[in-house]
Parts: C-alpha cells; structure tokens; sequence
C-alpha cells in the first residue's frame, strides 16, 4: 500500500508545494496537504480526495476498523447492532447496509444518499472483491479502497488507514498493541510441541455445528494461537457444516460456543456429555459485545481474543494479565472504559482464570445489572483526548512515503 501524488501534467507548480507536502508524511499531520494517489492492497490506484470528513464502511469488518480509528467519520453501520455498549453518540448512528458480503443490502444508491468522501473494504482480496469496486467507483465516483485485514498485516492496516483519515497518532498507538498481540503472543504459543497443542472445536451459530476450517478468517484467531482445529480434516480456507456424530468424533479437549445458546447446550444437553471437553468443563462461551473476540465480524476485534486464547489454553505458558489487557483494548478501541465488575462478568463465561481481585457486583453483558455503574466512555478521535500507552514511531512507514 502507498500514497503518492498525482500525475500532472504541469509539474513546476507543485514544486513549491513538495517540501510541505513531504514534512507532512514525515511529521504525521492530521491532513495530506493535497488529494494523493493511493495504492490499495489490491493494487488498484485510488485518487484521494484532499480531506476524508466521511466514510461509508462496506463490511462489517471495515466499520470496525473505520470506527476505532475515527469514529466521528463513520456514516453509519452496516447492520443493527442490540445492545452495543458503544458510546451513545456512535450507537445511535443510522444502520446503511453493507454493501459486500452473502447478503448486501445496501446499493450504489446508497452510496450517492449518503455521500461519503470515501468507501473502505476490509478483508480478503479477491478478484470478485476487486471488480466491484471498480464498478461502485466508477458508477458513483466515490473512491474505494481495499485493505487486507489478515492478522499479519493488521498493524501496517492501522497505521495506513489512520494517516488517511488523520488520526496517525491515535492509529499508531493502536498499531503498537496489534503488533504485540500478534508477535509476542504467536511468537510464544507457537513453540508448542504438537503433543502439546491444545485441540480445540469452534462452534458458530445457535447450535454450534458450523466452524471455520483452518486459514478461514473465522477461524485465524485459533490459527494465531497456535491451537490445532479439530476440523482441520476437512480442508482450508472455508466455513462448513458439521454434525453431530463429526464432533463427537472429534471429541476436542476445548470448545469455545460463539453464542450463548450452543454454550448452555454442551452444559445441559445429556447428549453432549461424553465429550471431553464437557467433562472437563472447558466450554467457553466468545465474549461478543460490542464485538466478537474470535469472528463476528472478522476483524480487528480478533486482538483482545489472542491474549483470551493465549490464556484459556495455555494458562501455565502465559504471564498476560488478560483483565488488565482487555480494559486496555476497550478504551483505546472502543472508547469504553470497564469496570471491574463487568471485567469479571466476561471472565465468568469466557474462561478467563479468577484473579486476587475480589468480584465485584454483577454486570449483565446486555448493560448494567440494577444499582451496578454504567461503563465510563473515552470517545477515540475527540479533540482534547490523547490515546494513551506508548507514544507512536513518527517515521513515514516506506508504504506511505510519495512515489
């Protein structure tokens, strides 16, 4: 990926504008000076406009990222989201529909109603991704950039993105935990022997018989955690349907439910008993809210899930403190400052181990239990709050130097 400036066909009047345009990209100010030419993970060369004020997200992955980042310049979200625990001002944005995926409901009409500066994809680059893009573009002339979000490349993602949308200070602080959810932690847990690996079944959906197959994106944070997939037998790449008797056979040593009502079925389903797993009592039930740790969507959210795996699985190999590292994550992520309280309620289910901390009054993940404090918000992008944690590298990544 790389911003450069546009070709012209006269050069001399650019001269005098090039050593500010340079400290610019240097210094890490809010704003390109000028609109600049960038070259998106796809290879496409996309024509920027000169300030981003707006942008459309066209996935659930990319309004996350959008929203981390900036979230005063996100247009709205792509589906309904209950029970957000966001900030107000940013939960009550209107739902626009997303405009990739199985299911689009959103349109080129869409696009010229909302009319954003710019339209930011998030995922896998593939050829079908690529040709519309091209074809939203060109029937809106609105840019279109794609970004892609596998876990490797997320921290270059942050910072890429947050120089866009002028937020490089905000953007590499966020790149800085990236960078240590993934090297420090996959760095550790994938030094383990085979024999050693933890097997483990990730159930998706209310009965918790579809998973991801290993290099899926619903499944990368397993494969980051050096886990292996009991669904591995299967192939690559792709979310599949199994069944009972595949899971039974299976019979992993963790299963970790993506929603609530697989989680209480392995509980109290006499059917699931056997399971090693079940008699062991390491089911875990993803905590989702306002995203999910492990997919739901696929995407940076995925980070905080690498320290809650590294944990669940391989608690005598990790000194993280995971309580510590998941208020972090949502007040520089999401701009959600939590309790103790409702820490522990998501370590109840999630299978984070008790800590020294006395537990606190209840917290329902749904909002506040009576009586119980609402969380406090740190609203990320707002003047007059600095992100906190270590101060960002101000050297232009070469990905962002003019070409």
């Amino acid at each position: 990926m790389s911003l450069r400036l546009p070709a012209v066909g006269h050069a001399a009047p650019w001269l005098g504008l090039l050593p500010g345009l340079v400290m610019c990209l240097f210094t890490g100010m809010a704003t390109p000076a000028a609109a600049a030419e960038f070259t998106d993970s796809a290879g496409r060369i996309v024509v920027l406009p000169q300030r981003v004020g707006k942008v459309m997200a066209a996935s659930p992955t990319a309004e996350v990222l959008v929203y981390a980042l900036a979230p005063g310049k996100l247009a709205g979200w792509t589906r309904g989201w209950p029970s957000r625990g966001l900030p107000a001002r940013y939960a009550r944005l209107p739902v626009i529909g997303r405009l990739t995926g199985p299911d689009p409901t959103a349109t080129a009409a869409t696009v010229m109603r909302v009319h954003p500066d710019l339209i930011v994809d998030s995922g896998v680059v593939t050829a079908e991704r690529i040709a519309f893009a091209d074809q939203l573009s060109q029937a809106t002339g609105t840019p279109y950039i794609l970004l892609d979000n596998s876990m490797e490349r997320t921290p270059a993602m942050l910072r890429t993105l947050g120089h866009i949308l002028g937020v490089d200070a905000h953007a590499g602080d966020l790149a800085t935990f990236a960078e240590h959810s993934i090297d420090a932690l996959r760095g550790r847990l994938l030094i383990q022997p085979p024999s050693k690996r933890v097997r483990v079944y990730y159930g998706r959906g209310p009965s918790g018989l579809e998973t991801g197959l290993p290099g899926s994106p619903a499944a990368a944070a397993i494969d980051e955690a050096g886990a292996i997939n009991v669904a591995a037998p299967l192939g690559r790449g792709e979310r599949i349907v199994v069944t009972r008797e595949q899971l039974r056979a299976w019979d992993p040593d963790v299963i970790v439910a993506q929603e609530r009502s697989f989680f209480e079925a392995l509980r109290r389903d006499p059917s699931w008993r056997n399971l090693a797993a079940v008699r062991n009592k390491r089911v875990y039930l993803a905590p989702s809210q306002p995203f999910g740790w492990i997919d739901e969507p696929p995407g940076i959210n995925r980070l905080i899930g690498l320290y809650w795996l590294s944990v669940m699985l391989y608690p005598s190999e990790t000194l993280e403190d995971v309580r510590s590292q998941v208020q972090d994550f949502y007040d520089k992520f999401y701009g959600v400052k939590l309790t103790d309280a409702q820490v522990e309620a998501i370590a109840k289910t999630a299978g984070i181990p008790p800590s020294d901390t006395p537990h606190l009054a209840a917290f329902s993940l749904n909002g506040p239990a009576p009586g119980a404090a609402a969380p406090t918000v740190n609203e990320p992008g707002r003047r007059g709050v600095l992100p906190t944690g270590p101060a960002p590298v101000t050297t232009t990544p070469s990905y962002l130097m003019p070409k």
